[in-house]
């Protein structure tokens, strides 16, 4: 069942997306993150950004789990966060 929230990008990745936060139509996280590459397809550095991130999915770290895996709740929110220096 698709749901609707919000992808918060930080960082690199929001310098790359080009936006703070935007709409996502998925039922899991693979789904939103394909659906966020599709939208900046025109953009090849937000793919590659991607690649290095960690994502919290409504404040819970998604760690190493498969993101077709990760169900999202209706309403909900991703945090796609970039590597931090220092962090």
């Amino acid at each position: 069942m698709t749901t609707t929230g919000t992808v918060r990008y930080w960082a690199a990745a929001k310098a790359a997306a080009g936006t703070a936060e935007e709409p996502y139509a998925a039922a899991t996280l693979a789904e939103a993150l394909d659906a966020a590459r599709a939208a900046h397809a025109a953009n090849p550095e937000f793919a590659r950004v991607l690649l290095r991130c960690s994502f919290l999915v409504d404040g819970d770290p998604v760690g190493t789990r498969d993101h077709g895996a990760v169900p999202l709740a209706q309403g909900g929110t991703v945090e796609v966060l970039p590597p931090f220096a220092g962090g």
